[in-house]
């Protein structure tokens, strides 16, 4: 045999045990398993903020069906749910658990404290026992935290500028909600400030939505404000048709909320909420303890209005108003 091809098969043969050793690192890469604690029933139901949170991971690299499994679990607002959820995340080890709610953070808190949690919306992260502090966590949880009860009087006062004559304000909370009586405090207080009489009107299912905008137009109220409760985003459809069956402006802190017939919301941009909390989760699955990544508080806030909504309504929003919209539906 000649010298060349000799040292041509020899050089092969050694290169064999790294390519085997190659295709053995390619196929056994680690694929991280992440857990999502939703709070509605379904996927359809998410969608505006699942769609969201998976191209988030996509853009940090975290591809569904190549390096990463996404466990979505959907609770339907059931509490016995979100603590049989939490626990079966828990139970298969996934690598990190994103919380969406504050209910669903205190669960999957209770059922581990090794798996890393992140939350993203959550009003009181350290009152609630989630976290010791903003800026040093601690323990296996971090995440993002709301702001929705410190902006009720620049809600109320933006609901005035787009309804004039406003001087009686109705406050629809989900009462099973663990933040309603903080919220009715805070808008109370804001009402009271503003000279607008304001009052709860309490739900606590999806069918005592209809009925409490019937009783709310009956008290002759001007307008209405969305107060605490996830369950009241999960109904956003039918809380627009009867806010406009009702001729009531109604007013929320989600802008995802508007396009189904409310007036106007101002809050937290939510979608970026989803973004920087995948960023969080990126963090995790890199090495980095929850411990140390300090929770993030809102840095940017979104007013959103519906100019079909005002018209169907009789209302002319004001130029000055209209001008600060960070989006308009038309």
């Amino acid at each position: 045999m000649e010298r060349r091809a000799f040292i041509g098969i020899a050089a092969a043969g050694a290169a064999w045990p790294l390519l085997a050793r190659a295709q053995q690192n390619v196929t056994s890469a680690k694929i991280n398993r992440v857990g999502v604690l939703w709070h509605a029933s379904n996927a359809d139901e998410e969608k505006v903020y699942l769609d969201v949170l998976t191209k988030a991971f996509s853009d940090l690299g975290h591809v569904e069906g190549k390096n990463i499994e996404f466990l979505h679990r959907f609770p339907a607002e059931q509490p016995e749910q979100f603590r049989k959820l939490a626990r079966e995340l828990a139970a298969d080890k996934v690598d990190a658990i994103v919380a969406v709610t504050a209910l669903g953070a205190k669960e999957a808190k209770q059922a581990t404290s090794t798996i890393p949690i992140v939350f993203v919306i959550v009003s009181d992260p350290v009152g609630g026992g989630l976290v010791e502090s903003l800026a040093r966590p601690g323990g296996n949880a971090t995440g993002l935290s709301l702001m929705a009860v410190d902006l009720s009087g620049k809600r109320l006062a933006l609901l005035k500028e787009a309804v004039p004559h406003l001087s009686r304000v109705a406050l629809l909370v989900d009462n099973t909600d663990q933040f309603a009586q903080r919220a009715v405090k805070a808008n109370q207080a804001a009402a009271e400030a503003l000279g607008i009489s304001l009052w709860p009107a309490e739900v606590s299912t999806p069918d005592d939505i209809e009925p409490a905008f019937s009783k709310i137009a009956h008290t002759r109220a001007d307008g209405v404000i969305l107060g605490a409760g996830s369950m009241l985003f999960n109904e956003r459809t039918r809380i627009g048709s009867s806010a406009l069956a009702h001729r009531l402006p109604a007013l929320s802190f989600i802008a995802e909320m508007v396009p189904h017939g409310l007036l106007l919301s101002y809050g937290q941009d939510f979608p970026d909420f989803f973004r920087r909390a995948a960023a969080d989760v990126d963090k995790v699955l890199r090495g980095e303890k929850p411990a140390d990544i300090p929770v993030e508080q809102p840095t940017r806030f979104k007013l959103a209005l519906n100019l079909k909504t005002a018209k169907a309504l009789g209302l002319s929003i004001s130029p000055s108003l209209l001008a600060t919209a960070d989006e308009v539906i038309e």
